[in-house]
C-alpha cells in the first residue's frame, strides 16, 4: 500500500473515498482511531492508502478532481 494522501480534513477525505469508490479502486483510510487518543480535536491527520499498482490512477483521478494539491509525493 501507497500513501495517497494526509490530511485532517475530514470533508476531503469524504470527497477522495467517494472519487475512489466511484472509479473502483480500493483504498484504506488510516489513523482514524488516534482520534481517542487526541480526544476527537482533528490534530492529527488521517491517511488514505492504495494498492502500489493503483497508485497512478489514483493519483491521476484526484489531479483531474482538482485534489492534485492535496497528493502527498510520489507515494512511497
Amino acid at each position: 500500500m501507497r500513501e495517497l494522501l494526509r490530511t485532517n480534513d475530514a470533508v476531503l477525505i469524504s470527497a477522495v473515498e467517494a472519487l475512489l469508490k466511484g472509479a473502483h479502486i480500493d483504498h484504506m483510510v488510516v489513523d482514524q482511531n488516534i482520534s481517542v487518543l487526541e480526544g476527537s480535536i482533528g490534530i492529527f491527520p488521517r491517511r488514505i492508502l492504495v494498492s502500489a499498482d493503483k497508485l497512478e490512477a489514483a493519483r491521476r483521478l484526484l489531479k483531474d478532481a482538482g485534489f492534485a494539491n492535496e497528493l502527498r509525493g510520489d507515494g512511497r
